[in-house]
């Protein structure tokens, strides 16, 4: 049969009748449901429980997608937001703070997500664990932001970690180092799901397990499983019984996403007197930014519409800077109370999203996974806050570890800030090339981290190094050749100046 049906979605495109695609449907989830009970027998005693709420989920999911057919927006319907969908961030400052602020802040909970390795910077391990700043880590610095703000104000602003099971142990090793800091911290495991063979559409694991061999079995389903994990741990109903009402949710590798006061005061004292159950904070788009999901109105409800939703003939559209102006951080404000009513309801509607991979050995397979930011259209009275783009700080390549590592940014209680000398608001786009691509290269490559304050564009490109104290300005090329090695002497100042392979140094 499964011969027959080798690409799914070509046989859907032929089949003329509607009727026999609903009994290919019905086949592929009667064939999903026997391969998962099998996988379901192998579980131990203790882990049936947690495995059992997994594949039901991850079925879900499954039939979602099998029902699902090209892209999921109409192109048609997509509107600009209406005007007060969108708040300026300098409107929700100018309302000031009130005096209680510490029992608006014993309101709120802090998540960070933090499934992600750090595998495309070369690193083993969770991604929160890299040094970033003065051998400090992502979580290192979001544990003592949140130390700063318990003691400033007298608070009680717990931390909560949604690890995946790729993450769990390392980081339940290093929370150890935080026993005594002034902040709770709790965990919880984002789901893990079976990947499937893209031709068969059947998962490759054959049982429970996922070490050895069975790594490459398993995923953990994107951050849009937070509403369904948090809500099964348990942890969530925990929080409303201790009076918390809103989350804070942002990745751990965005150092900009720090507790703001003046976002959470809006939402705890909204003034027209209706709070809002979801925010999201958008920024302002650059070139750079041309894939990130954007804010639309669509069906009357503010949506996230994600590039991979978009039909490929308006991709371009899409890209536009001047058409679709800002973008979604993934900083989020969610009412916890919204969270358990529209999850008992079964109410949260996120759009799958199809990540094909390669694994090591040439087996093609697909994930399907969900973004944490796609329920925006579940949830009531929602809104967008376009913050300045200083609380958009991801660290996703090693490009953007020189930029906050640099003296562009300086560190007080674990938040960075760009420094006072800096003359202008934006950042310099680095681009540094595949010899730098892994964290312990780069470090290596860098006897000191150059003075950038007043550097607009730095490419990077072969085997160049760093000696100390060197200072970047305006516009430097680095190029050398291949079998060519470039180093820059200590003490070098480059301004405007592209540097090639036979080390001449020219102006820019």
């Amino acid at each position: 049969f499964f011969i027959f049906v080798q690409d799914f979605s070509k046989a859907m495109s032929q089949a003329g009748s509607s009727q026999f695609q609903e009994v290919i449907r019905q086949e592929l989830e009667y064939s999903m449901k026997v391969e998962l009970d099998k996988i379901l027998a192998t579980a131990h005693s203790n882990e049936i429980e947690h495995t059992k709420k997994d594949l039901e989920g991850f079925k879900k999911l499954f039939h979602r997608f099998l029902q699902e057919k090209g892209p999921s927006v109409d192109w048609g319907k997509i509107q600009r937001p209406p005007e007060d969908s969108i708040q300026p961030y300098e409107k929700i400052k100018a309302r000031g703070l009130p005096d209680n602020i510490a029992s608006v802040l014993n309101k709120l909970v802090v998540v960070k997500l933090n499934g992600g390795l750090g595998t495309s910077m070369g690193c083993k391990g969770p991604k929160s664990l890299i040094g970033v700043r003065n051998e400090n880590t992502f979580l290192d610095l979001t544990v003592q932001q949140i130390e700063h703000l318990n003691k400033s104000y007298n608070t009680d602003v717990p931390l909560v970690l949604m690890n995946s099971f790729n993450t769990d142990d390392d980081t339940k090793k290093i929370l150890q180092k935080y026993s005594h800091s002034r902040v709770k911290i709790y965990t919880f495991n984002q789901s893990r799901y079976p990947r499937i063979n893209k031709e068969t559409l059947l998962p490759i694991a054959k049982d429970v397990s996922y070490s050895g061999e069975n790594t490459e079995c398993w995923y953990p389903p994107g951050h849009g499983d937070i509403y369904a994990s948090f809500y099964n741990s348990g942890l969530l109903d925990n929080l409303i019984a201790e009076g918390k009402e809103y989350i804070f949710v942002s990745n751990i590798d965005n150092l900009g996403a720090t507790v703001d006061l003046y976002i959470l005061n809006h939402l705890m004292n909204p003034p027209n007197g209706k709070r809002c159950e979801f925010v999201m904070e958008v920024t302002n788009k650059t070139r750079a930014d041309v894939k990130g999901g954007t804010l639309t109105q669509y069906e009357n409800k503010l949506r996230l519409v994600e590039i991979a939703q978009v039909p490929k003939a308006h991709v371009d559209e899409f890209k536009s800077v001047s058409k679709f102006k800002i973008f979604n951080t993934n900083n989020l404000w969610i009412a916890l109370s919204a969270i358990k009513r529209l999850q008992e309801k079964n109410a949260i509607d996120m759009e799958i999203i199809v990540n094909p991979k390669t694994l090591d050995g040439g087996l093609n397979v697909i994930q399907l996974e969900t973004a944490v930011g796609a329920a925006i259209k579940s949830f009531e009275n929602s809104l967008g806050i376009n913050v300045p783009r200083s609380r958009f700080l991801p660290v996703k390549t090693t490009s953007d570890l020189l930029l906050v590592m640099s003296n562009l940014y300086s560190l007080n209680a674990g938040s960075l800030t760009m420094s006072e000398k800096r003359e202008f608001p934006t950042v310099p786009l680095v681009k540094l090339g595949s010899s730098f691509t892994k964290v312990q290269d780069y470090l290596r490559r860098f006897e000191s981290i150059p003075d950038m304050l007043e550097l607009d564009h730095l490419t990077v490109s072969g085997d160049v190094t760093f000696g100390k104290n060197v200072s970047l300005k305006g516009t430097v090329i680095i190029i050398a050749n291949h079998g060519d090695r470039i180093d820059i002497p200590a003490g070098a100042l480059l301004e405007n100046k592209i540097v090639s392979g036979n080390l001449r140094i020219l102006d820019h």
